[in-house]
């Protein structure tokens, strides 16, 4: 009888477990990672794909189980040890300095003993840019690069170090579908170069594209794997069909649930644009800064009950717009009203009374306070103001009970309303920001890549609440480099172009023909 003998794993775990209070997070998890061979994890948010990344990274120990390098038995004890063994990673949240320059965040790792040289390092920066096919200033900082632009420098940090063993934790998330297909390139190159790839993704095409083999976890589990000879044999719509079944069960796939997950179905709607806008935007223009993209004459209406999408390849003025209607930013020329209202040069606070609301892409930093608590946060923006601040006191039972209402309205999977809200995944981050900010005073929202890092639930639902905040009047503002996202939710799209609106178009067919010309600056206005 013939026997293939595979090599062994260059990284292998096997039984890790993983608690935190109330909360397991990683339960007997035992999984291989080959030499030249892309391992894509899947699974909801919570499902314990996190942490077992962070163990990999040398961010957390496991209570309980083992790490094999190469075979043998290994403790990570630190970030630094996990590059020493080879392993890079890439994590869904910048892990950047932001006052540091790109090249001075790729050079830091270094021993303290060693002088550092800027001239190799610029060598490697040019050869990693190539690869990537990107262009971004190296001595640009970091804190002035669009969120989508830092993911590509920590996409070339973890190339930087990773030669054995490549972490992507949800890579494609800002990345434009050309940037997509550059990074299949590199993926590949690198696979044949004998590297691990580990993809964490929520994206079943990119699993099924990229992957030469499919691992699912669930509640902290491994439910099922893909292996590479089942995989390779399938159509596409088999494997999504074999995912969907490992990811939500038999009666999920057989009831029709998972094609609603899935669906990218045109949104129509009918908005009535006869009366006044509710937001006005005239010839907005903001101070040029090095490495960002400042707006130029950006000028468009929104009506109460209306989606307008904003597309774009990323870093072409969307971080500036997002800011700028926020009041997180001044504008340097034109004039911004909110029914009929000048409110040019008012600020954060200004806005927020007149119903302005801003659901931020980066949840952890911007959007929240990782320390603070869940209940805390809910109530962030409105510190030092009645009714849970009176003379300098804080109502901390009416804090706890307002986040326990919102806990249970949102499904918020939390432990408690006092667990720092960082512990949270991805997607209870997100319901706690569309907790806060979504009420009945908001007038406009402001969404800014509302699903990045989400997995297929929370999408659906983060669609649904865009959705359903239009159809209750709201002027909605959404904001993404996914552009199936804005037509399943928008009625017009606007395309930000080298900082200017190069056009808006009505969503409805060839939609996608004429927004993919705006993009790439084709078509004029």
């Amino acid at each position: 009888m013939n026997t293939t003998i595979l090599p062994t794993p260059v990284v292998a775990v096997r039984g890790v477990t993983k608690r935190f209070p109330g909360v397991l997070a990683n339960d007997r998890i035992s999984l291989e990672f080959r030499a030249g061979e892309v391992h894509v994890l899947l699974g909801e948010n919570g499902a314990g794909k996190s942490t077992l990344i962070g163990i990999l990274a040398g961010m957390q120990q496991p209570d309980e189980g083992e790490i094999l390098i190469d075979g043998q038995p290994m403790r990570i004890g630190s970030p630094r040890q996990s590059l020493e063994f080879g392993i890079g990673t890439v994590f869904q949240h910048v892990l950047l300095v932001p006052s540091l320059t790109v090249i001075e965040n790729l050079m830091l790792g270094s021993g303290w003993w060693s002088r550092l040289n800027k001239a190799p390092a610029l060598k490697r920066f040019s050869e990693l840019s190539a690869l990537l096919g990107v262009a971004i200033d190296p001595d640009a900082t970091v804190g002035r690069l669009s969120l989508g632009e830092q993911q590509q420098v920590e996409i070339m940090r973890a190339l930087w170090r990773g030669e054995k063993v490549l972490i992507l934790d949800e890579p494609t998330s800002m990345l434009t579908p050309q940037g997509v297909r550059d990074l299949g390139e590199v993926i590949k190159r690198l696979r044949a170069k004998g590297v691990a790839i580990i993809l964490i993704t929520h994206k079943l095409l990119e699993a099924y594209e990229f992957g030469d083999r499919i691992s699912v976890l669930r509640l902290g589990r491994v439910v099922g794997d893909i292996e590479p000879a089942r995989l390779s044999a399938m159509s596409e719509t088999e494997a999504t069909d074999a995912i969907i079944e490992l990811m939500f069960g038999k009666d999920a796939a057989r009831s029709g649930e998972a094609d609603a997950l899935v669906d990218t179905a045109h949104h129509q709607r009918r908005v009535n644009r006869a009366g006044a806008p509710r937001l006005v935007a005239r010839e907005i223009e903001t101070e040029a800064v090095r490495g960002e993209c400042p707006l130029r004459h950006v000028s468009f209406d929104l009506w109460p009950g209306e989606v307008l999408g904003i597309a774009g390849v990323d870093g072409n003025g969307q971080k500036h717009l997002a800011e700028v209607l926020a009041g997180q930013r001044s504008a340097e020329a034109g004039k911004l009203e909110l029914g009929g209202r000048d409110i040019t040069k008012d600020g954060v606070p200004e806005r927020r009374q007149l119903g302005i609301r801003y659901v931020t892409d980066e949840r952890l930093g911007e959007g929240t306070v990782g320390i603070f608590s869940v209940a805390t946060n809910l109530v962030l923006k409105e510190i030092g103001r009645p009714p849970y601040w009176r003379k300098g006191w804080s109502d901390w039972d009416g804090i706890h009970d307002h986040a326990r209402g919102q806990i249970g309205r949102n499904d918020i999977r939390t432990p408690s309303e006092k667990t720092p809200v960082a512990k949270l995944s991805g997607g209870n981050i997100q319901k706690v920001l569309l907790a806060r900010e979504i009420n009945s005073e908001a007038q406009v929202v402001v969404f800014n890549k509302p699903t990045y890092g989400l997995d297929l639930q929370n999408t659906k639902l983060a669609h649904e609440r865009i959705i359903a905040s239009a159809d209750q009047g709201m002027a909605i503002v959404v904001i993404s480099t996914d552009l199936d996202e804005l037509i399943k939710v928008s009625d017009r799209i606007g395309v930000m172009y080298q900082g200017r609106l190069a056009g808006i178009v009505e969503n409805g067919p060839d939609v996608e023909r004429r927004v993919g010309l705006l993009m790439t600056g084709v078509e004029a206005a």
